[in-house]
């Protein structure tokens, strides 16, 4: 590879990285907020409440692993950052243990629907207003806020442990279906995990589409614009 390809592909790497260990952040500290409310503040007391990613970032996880598939993977990539504490134990008697997992663990992907959401409506203000053109780097890093955000809330939703999305489907199900729900997970978790990895975009791809097409529909801006 010669230096020129490998200086474009670090710089097309980190116009990726900084939005998503952004994106993470908003993720880790919507958990951790939300745990707080319902009365648990181990992550509080852990150092996780907060917005600063230092707080976050798993080294692997969150810039290692997504920059090495993002330069020879191409296509679907996925990140993740140290997990926030939550113990159900101590939410307040308001709230049940599963009740308050399934609201704190669907929190994180919400909280990144908002931030798509957000970002989203910054981008069609600028695009609508014609300044785009004079905002590459800007422009770049809204979009990518965009993407990476509706990535993650749907990536998050797929109900696989340790995803978001198996906390909350165990929260919709009843007690012994929840029961059932935990256990079938806690014995082939690691091998659907695996499948997600392989299948991944494939899996997304509808949902992710759905999203977007929705968020682009509602600010009126063209999806190929955002590419």
């Amino acid at each position: 590879m010669r230096p020129d390809d490998l200086v474009h592909q670090l710089a097309q790497a980190g116009l990726v990285l900084v939005p998503m260990i952004l994106s993470l952040t908003v993720h880790e500290f919507a958990h951790a907020f939300t745990a707080k409310k319902l009365g648990d503040d181990t992550a509080e007391m852990m150092g996780r409440l907060t917005l600063n990613p230092l707080a976050h970032i798993d080294v692997i996880g969150t810039v290692l692993l997504p920059i090495m598939m993002l330069m020879w993977g191409g296509g679907f990539f996925f990140g993740w950052a140290k997990p926030v504490p939550v113990n159900p134990a101590r939410f307040s008697r308001k709230t049940s243990m599963r009740t308050g997992m399934m609201i704190t663990a669907a929190a994180g992907p919400i909280s990144n629907l908002i931030m798509a959401t957000l970002m989203m409506g910054l981008f069609a203000a600028a695009y609508h207003g014609g300044w785009l053109q004079g905002l590459v780097t800007t422009r770049d890093l809204m979009s990518r806020m965009v993407l990476i955000n509706i990535s993650l809330a749907v990536f998050n939703m797929i109900p696989v442990r340790p995803l978001d999305g198996q906390k909350v489907v165990t929260g919709l199900l009843s007690g012994n279906a929840a029961l059932a729900w935990e256990r079938f997970n806690m014995q082939y978790g690691t091998w659907l995990l695996i499948g997600v990895m392989v299948f991944g975009g494939r899996l997304m791809a509808m949902p992710f589409a759905t999203v977007l097409g929705g968020l682009t529909t509602l600010f009126s801006v063209p999806m190929r614009v955002l590419f």
